[in-house]
């Protein structure tokens, strides 16, 4: 029998639990003198107030999210083995979804490993430990990957807020093998030069593969603005698929230059153009100037960090709206997304319809959606669905 700290709900409050939650908060558990004397990052084993096992899990005592369950068999042991299991079955279901091994891995509850993810680029693979559970795990997560993959570098992309929350340091480090400078990637038959370790998050935004293959699908012979484009991902995929002039606008200087570089590696890059500017203010300029095009695409960083900042992120979405609709040709496509999970799609849509209404638009959406299956959503965490997106056909 493994000896971990026997943590206990209070009564009456295991039922989410019960029924597949993977998380219990501080409020429901009996926070005696042993629970709070728990490390940060304790694997313990749940119970009920009744004494019935509930399963293993990472626990720290210091976060609204204290529990976080890793399997329901309590006498399972949270070892490189149990990584390595979980890995492989990540795996096997990617690999039933994508030819080449560029996706993400691992996304959290979803694959039964909370507040880790990591993202395949290759050989390359870049984890994100959001917890002190993964933290105090990271030797084995490490020489589980290693096992399984063989590859040629692990970056540790340890820059979340969630990472501080739990009491954690923020940091970016190379934690195994060697990288030479940026790794290649492919998607939708586009190649893309990335950097696990200077770019932002894990690299690539992997969440929007689907949403940049049905944009190309519409940009033929079109006029495209790629705004928040970071690495290019859709303006570069539209000029694939026969775009005939793609803006690519964003404030990060190093990302336009990796984005120019993917466009110079599909032979495109005499189509395409770099801006740095805020988008707000090139937005602006661009309706001043009286440009237009046959696509614009609109997918800002979150603009909603934390419930507080909802009313602001919607009034940001409604103004990104309405600038991108000002600049949409009539009978153009507009692509506006939000990785804000605070905002629900509900919000972000009618956000997005008073912003066509300022500007004077109307239109139909022709595609709702979130983000790839590599990105799958546990099934009592439906909140977890934080990206979505609408394609719209302006008038």
């Amino acid at each position: 029998m493994l000896k971990r700290p026997l943590i206990q709900l209070q009564p009456k409050r295991d039922a989410r639990l019960r029924h597949g939650h993977p998380w219990a908060y501080s409020n429901e558990i009996i926070m005696d003198a042993a629970a709070k004397a728990a490390p940060a990052g304790s694997i313990v084993t749940l119970a009920s107030a009744g004494g019935d096992r509930l399963g293993a899990a990472f626990f720290n005592p210091h976060t609204l999210i204290a529990a976080r369950v890793l399997t329901s068999d309590s006498g399972r042991a949270i070892d490189r083995d149990f990584f390595a299991e979980r890995f492989q079955a990540a795996l096997t279901l990617r690999e039933r979804l994508y030819a080449e091994p560029y996706y993400r891995l691992i996304h959290a509850e979803a694959d039964g490993l909370p507040a880790i993810v990591v993202d395949r680029i290759g050989d390359v693979l870049v984890a994100q430990l959001n917890g002190a559970g993964p933290e105090r795990a990271t030797e084995d997560i490490l020489a589980a990957l290693v096992d399984l993959f063989s590859p040629r570098a692990i970056v540790l992309k340890n820059d979340s807020p969630t990472r501080a929350l739990e009491g954690l340091p923020i940091e970016t480090r190379l934690a195994y093998g060697a990288l030479d400078g940026p790794v290649a990637l492919v998607e939708n038959g586009a190649r893309f030069v990335v950097d696990p370790l200077g770019g932002q998050k894990t690299g690539w935004f992997y969440d929007q593969r689907d949403s940049r293959a049905f944009v190309a699908r519409l940009s033929g012979g079109a006029r495209v603005l790629d705004a928040y484009c970071y690495g290019g991902g859709f303006g570069i995929t539209a000029a694939l698929a026969g775009a005939s002039a793609v803006t690519l606008l964003d404030r990060s200087e190093p990302a336009l230059r990796a984005a120019m570089r993917s466009a110079e590696a599909n032979g495109v890059a005499a189509r395409c153009v770099a801006v740095q500017k805020d988008v707000f203010d090139a937005l602006d300029a661009m309706r001043d100037a009286k440009d237009s095009f046959e696509v614009v695409v609109v997918d800002p960083p979150a603009f909603a960090k934390s419930r507080k900042d909802l009313p602001a992120a919607l009034r940001g979405y409604r103004k990104l709206a309405r600038q991108a609709a000002t600049l949409v040709s009539p009978g153009g496509i507009l692509f506006a997304a939000s990785c804000s999970h605070n905002a629900g799609l509900a919000d972000f849509a009618e956000a997005v319809s008073r912003g066509l209404n300022d500007a004077g638009r109307t239109g139909r959406i022709l595609r709702t959606a979130g983000a790839g299956p590599d990105h799958p959503v546990h099934p009592m965490l439906p909140e977890s669905a934080y990206l979505k997106s609408l394609t719209l056909a302006l008038d």
